[in-house]
């Protein structure tokens, strides 16, 4: 087996230097860097980790908890947390909690074991109490779309109360006074405030939200396509759907289209998150946008900054949502 000092020896460079080459100093010239990684190659030589790992205490590596492993939310948010990463010559290890609180814990514990230099977590069940306990230990702790007292510099959050308000406030303003709302699990934080959201914006309008125009959905597309047909027969006339995410949006969508509605002559409809779906549903869907790509990043940037050094990043700790207009709004006779 390929040794480090063998490496060193065929490239003529100290040992030091091919230490800094395999921990991604800045500090070793790119036509050097070059050479040493060209010596291992030709060398089949293969860094030994877990040594490396017990020799400076990091084992460059950053666990990341995410609720589900499939989608367009979790999977643009994953991709730019690992790419960041990635490009800073660490690596992650993934896995999912389902929203399930024994599930969560289970898995966080699964990562510390692992030896992760920080952990990542977008996570719905434990409580607040359990993440603050949590932060006591020695493995730094980055919170994704949630938002702690106490933890408030480790958290990348969004205000989701706001992205409901402007959601509603988009069909407010095109005209619309009788909407219906098919919302997340009302549990889960980001989709009571995002419900929240919706209700304030009505209240501006001294519009009383309807209880029996709501459905609470799941975040994904069969809920959206099971609450819009339950909403429909329901025979109580509304003109406008907003939806908790882009997922239950586009279910959503298909089912009033099945029912031989027109939109969105017949009904307007807008998402949430601005997922790169709404792109390309029939009408083209309009959405709250929640700038995913640059929360996944700035969580990767944080541990950059925090853990590893990185002190010339800067932060941005809390997202503000922004309405994103197409074609599935239509503006009711009248309306300004």
């Amino acid at each position: 087996m390929t040794t480090i000092y063998q490496v060193s020896e065929a490239a003529g460079v100290s040992l030091a230097t091919v230490s800094r080459v395999l921990n991604n100093s800045d500090k070793v010239k790119p036509k050097t860097r070059e050479k040493v990684l060209e010596t291992m190659k030709e060398l089949g030589y293969r860094p030994n980790f877990i040594a490396q790992s017990l020799a400076s205490n990091r084992s460059n590596s950053v666990g990341i908890l995410i609720p589900e492993l499939y989608g367009p939310f979790f999977g643009v948010m994953l991709a730019n947390i690992e790419e960041e990463l990635r490009n800073s010559g660490k690596h992650v290890i993934i896995t999912a909690g389902h929203s399930d609180t024994e599930r969560e814990e289970e898995n966080i514990e699964f990562l510390l074991t692992r030896q992760c230099d920080a952990l990542i977590l977008h996570v719905y069940s434990v409580s607040d109490e359990y993440l603050l306990k949590l932060n006591e230990g020695s493995v730094p702790i980055i919170l994704l779309n949630r938002y702690v007292e106490g933890m408030a510099s480790q958290c990348i959050s969004l205000d989701n109360e706001y992205g409901g308000y402007l959601a509603a406030k988009a069909l407010l303003d095109a005209g619309h006074r009788s909407i219906a709302y098919i919302s997340g699990p009302v549990w889960k934080v980001d989709s009571y405030q995002r419900l929240t959201g919706h209700k304030r914006a009505l209240a501006e309008y001294d519009l009383k939200f309807d209880e029996a125009l709501l459905y609470e959905g799941d975040f994904e597309e069969g809920s959206g396509r099971y609450g819009m047909n339950h909403l429909l027969d329901k025979d109580i006339p509304f003109t406008a759907v907003a939806c908790a995410n882009d997922e239950m949006a586009a279910g959503a969508l298909d089912a009033a289209r099945s029912r031989g509605l027109t939109l969105p002559e017949d009904l307007s409809l807008i998402g949430f998150d601005n997922v790169f779906l709404t792109r390309y549903t029939h009408p083209k869907l309009s959405s709250i946008d929640c700038d995913l790509d640059e929360m996944g990043r700035m969580a990767a940037r944080l541990v950059l900054r925090d853990e590893y050094g990185r002190e010339e990043i800067e932060i941005t700790n809390n997202f503000e949502p922004s309405v994103v207009m197409r074609d599935s709004i239509a503006r009711v006779n009248g309306a300004g």
